[in-house]
């Protein structure tokens, strides 16, 4: 349809309204006038934070601030860690080609190499971060999580001998399920079984210090920040972040393991435990042992030095009924999260 002219009528006009061909032009002092943006990338971030925080101070938004790694301040001389008081602890992730240490391979290794002290997390030392070629192709579940593919790996490598230089200064070594991780670096990278380790999963209790959940997305969520999660290196500034995030008793969550990585634990074996008391044991947390890994075929479980006259009382009492030796396996970070 040809277009209306100038001088007919709107008939989209409400009665009475002038048609917008018949409008007079706005003069000059009736045009408002935007601000430039600003060019300024340090003026641009301040002027965004002020408005995040006027939205967070209505208490009707919660806002998410994307992760910045901290700036990687160098190795220090070892003459400032010779008292002790100051020392190096690493995190690290693998992502891997499936489950089991045996017969899977890591494809990326991401670790970062931090200084602590009494008073808690300082600053970051150094990052490490490299893919690997597993030598076959990796599985479709595994690249959609990761988002890594064969072509991202091909022809990757990484040296295990600089993986033991990496890690040699560090006091101790944490991962966010230890027990996952620590395997597949022990296989990889021997100078891993003389570490001492903690497990930000197994050794906080995430619930009672206000978080919902021990996923790393959960507390990273709740800390105020998102990331680029499954990838190996983002998950260790993650979890670097969420460890030192000031809880609502006033500790932190490295406060927590740091004391953790410290205690003594017992490995209970209920060597020849009646058949009878499979759900009894079940229900207070002990796990069966098929014996396949040398270990014996029994019920486990592990407790705190604090806590092994109770279960050692429990069992003469209520399994057994009668004295008995149980296999014990007195444990230290050092052996803490070894495959089993």
């Amino acid at each position: 349809m040809a277009g209306i002219s100038a001088g007919q009528m709107d008939l989209f006009a409400a009665s009475g309204e002038t048609s917008k061909e018949d409008a007079p032009a706005p003069s000059a002092a009736t045009i408002v006038a935007l601000p430039a943006p600003d060019a300024n990338p340090k003026t641009l971030i301040e002027r965004r934070e002020a408005m995040a925080r006027e939205l967070e101070a209505s208490g009707d938004y919660r806002i998410l601030r994307r992760l910045t790694p901290r700036p990687t301040c160098g190795r220090p001389d070892p003459s400032n860690l010779a008292d002790g008081k100051r020392r190096l602890g690493l995190i690290l992730d693998t992502e891997t080609t499936g489950l089991d240490y045996r017969t899977d391979e890591i494809i990326e290794l991401g670790m970062v190499l931090f200084a602590y002290d009494e008073s808690g997390i300082g600053e970051v030392i150094d990052v490490f971060s490299e893919l690997r070629d597993p030598g076959r192709p990796i599985p479709p579940e595994v690249v959609r999580i990761t988002g890594i593919t064969d072509e991202m790996v091909q022809g990757h490598r990484i040296d295990p001998e600089s993986v033991a230089a990496f890690i040699e200064a560090a006091d101790c070594v944490i991962a966010h399920n230890a027990k996952f991780d620590r395997p597949f670096c022990e296989a990889f990278v021997p100078a891993f079984t003389q570490k001492r380790w903690g497990c930000s999963v197994a050794e906080i209790d995430w619930a009672g210090l206000g978080f919902e959940g021990s996923k790393l997305g959960y507390l990273i969520g709740q800390c105020g920040y998102f990331h680029n999660g499954h990838r190996a290196v983002d998950d260790c500034h993650a979890l670097l972040e969420v460890l030192d995030h000031p809880c609502a008793d006033g500790t932190t969550g490295f406060a927590r393991l740091a004391r953790a990585m410290d205690r003594r634990c017992a490995r209970i074996f209920a060597v020849g435990s009646p058949f009878e008391a499979k759900d009894t044991l079940k229900a207070r947390g002990y796990r069966w042992n098929d014996g396949s890994n040398g270990q014996p075929k029994s019920w486990w479980i592990e407790v705190d030095e604090a806590d092994f006259e109770a279960e050692e009382r429990f069992l003469t009492e209520t399994i057994y009924r009668s004295k008995t030796k149980l296999r014990i396996d007195w444990l230290t970070a050092v052996e803490r999260f070894r495959a089993a």
